[in-house]
């Protein structure tokens, strides 16, 4: 029932609203890819860092914005469990097809791809949790598990808690962008709570 209130709750929102609260969630996802950048090289954190900075600066300032362009660098970048035979692929993806879906929503002005955005964010979590602690559990003890997650739960309040803040503000301007954006920082985590990497000199922001 939490998650269709959260959802209901995000369609509830005003368009810009939806994407400050997306990119959010897409930022919380990212240092997964990072990570998986640092244990394997492969792609590259700037394309997904682009992608959130351009979408802050625009949320902030309105103006133009290439997203169609960056649409295509993010597709680049994707990997692949087929070609990455490890647990950290998953999450790697699923910031990618975040911060892809997030890009959808805006290049066609449409408020679904955007609540999509804290669909796969909640899903990703569930995912990571079925392939760890709940690898061996029989159906019922792995649904049970999944409800009652810590992690599962956390993501759940995380977003309630930010649709909360959201709905406070009557317009999306640089002020309430800044608040958001220095909110990933001071949580220091991914939405799987792994800390932020250090990335090396050369894919560091």
């Amino acid at each position: 029932m939490a998650k269709h209130t959260t959802f209901q709750q995000i369609r509830d929102l005003p368009f810009t609203h939806q994407a400050l609260l997306a990119c959010y969630l897409s930022a919380r996802m990212k240092p997964n890819y990072d990570i998986f950048h640092v244990a394997t090289g492969f792609g590259d954190p700037k394309v997904l860092q682009g992608v959130l900075d351009v979408v802050w600066h625009w949320l902030g300032h309105a103006g133009k914005a290439g997203f169609s362009r960056w649409q295509e660098k993010v597709d680049e970048v994707t990997p692949s469990e087929h070609t990455h035979d490890m647990l950290g692929v998953f999450p790697a993806m699923e910031a990618c097809v975040a911060i892809s879906t997030l890009l959808q929503g805006l290049i066609d002005k449409d408020p679904k791809p955007l609540l999509d955005v804290a669909k796969v964010s909640q899903g990703s979590v569930a995912h990571f949790i079925e392939l760890t602690e709940g690898a061996d559990l029989e159906p019922e003890a792995r649904a049970q598990l999944l409800r009652e997650h810590d992690l599962a739960l956390y993501e759940i309040e995380v977003q309630q808690a930010m649709v909360s803040f959201l709905a406070e503000h009557a317009d999306v301007d640089a002020a309430l962008v800044k608040a958001v954006r220095e909110q990933v920082q001071l949580e220091g985590m991914s939405h799987l709570g792994f800390s932020i990497p250090e990335l090396p000199a050369d894919t560091a922001e």
